[in-house]
């Protein structure tokens, strides 16, 4: 089988119309070329020239030369390409996030590392923190960005920040003149309405006023419509907060303890392809910037 050297060899000679010109540009001797380019004759079993000057091709050359220089194009477009993919520049990537990190700090990063890789194709997914651990688990997207699975999901989970819980009401609400931060006390006569993001705080005194009010939600969009609509009041990070509708407010709380953990979640035992690991730098950066 012929390798894509000596054809190389072959289509630079045929362009240049001598030996020299094209050992200089392959960076290789006069004689190397015209041994690799005898070699090449004997292997194909017909000469490619019609002197040994090499300036005039055979018709069997002509030939040839056609063929080899679309297939070494197509070579040489499989090998960038090939490069790219490995380097992260090209590719596909599939991820999933709670709705809060896709909204406030998912658009700028997303748009900048497309900036600089245009062949490369992204699909985001929203979803709450036991959805996108489904998404992860199953295959469907490359990582995740969410809160801790369970130790026994077969999920590896890479803690990026911190974001404390927010509480979510009507500017109008009473507890919207609070100067100080908030004590569950305070919320003693309110209803909560629950979500999964909020069942990680670790406060019984919130889970005692959840489980009193009778409503749960589980999107940001539909709690934040249950407040705005009058119907209590909840519990959100602050990340979830920085873009609320202007009747809303989100009061801090004074329980330091009230902090839900985000990072990133990865299949266990499995590996990541390079646009995923640079995306994943990427993200740890602005993370660590925060």
């Amino acid at each position: 089988m012929i390798s894509t050297n000596p054809l190389r060899v072959f289509v630079h000679v045929a362009e240049c119309g001598n030996i020299r010109d094209a050992a200089e540009r392959l960076h290789r001797t006069p004689s190397a070329v015209s041994m690799t380019l005898k070699q090449l004759e004997q292997d194909l079993g017909a000469p490619l020239f019609e002197t040994d000057r090499k300036s005039l091709l055979t018709r069997f050359g002509r030939d040839v030369l056609g063929v080899a220089a679309e297939m070494l194009r197509e070579h040489d477009r499989a090998l960038e390409h090939i490069d790219d993919l490995a380097s992260g520049r090209q590719g596909r990537l599939h991820l999933a996030s709670v709705p809060s990190v896709a909204t406030e700090l998912f658009p700028k990063l997303l748009a900048d590392f497309l900036e600089a890789r245009p062949g490369l194709m992204i699909e985001l997914i929203d979803a709450d923190s036991r959805g996108v651990q489904a998404l992860v688990a199953d295959g469907t997207v490359d990582f995740g960005v969410a809160g801790p699975p369970a130790p026994s999901s077969g999920l590896r989970f890479e803690a990026l920040f911190k974001d404390p819980f927010r509480l979510v009401c009507r500017s109008d609400h009473p507890l919207a003149q609070r100067k100080t931060p908030l004590e569950w006390s305070d919320l003693a006569d309110t209803r909560i309405i629950g979500n999964d993001a909020a069942s990680m705080i670790a406060a019984q005194e919130y889970h005692v006023l959840v489980a009193a009010s009778m409503l749960k939600a589980r999107s940001v969009i539909s709690l934040r419509a249950l407040v705005l609509a009058g119907a209590g009041v909840t519990l959100l990070p602050k990340l979830a907060t920085l873009s609320l509708e202007r009747d809303l407010v989100a009061l801090p709380l004074a329980d330091p303890e009230a902090v839900r953990t985000v990072g990133v979640i990865l299949r266990e035992g499995r590996s990541t392809s390079p646009v995923c690991k640079a995306f994943l730098k990427v993200l740890a950066d602005a993370c660590h910037i925060r």
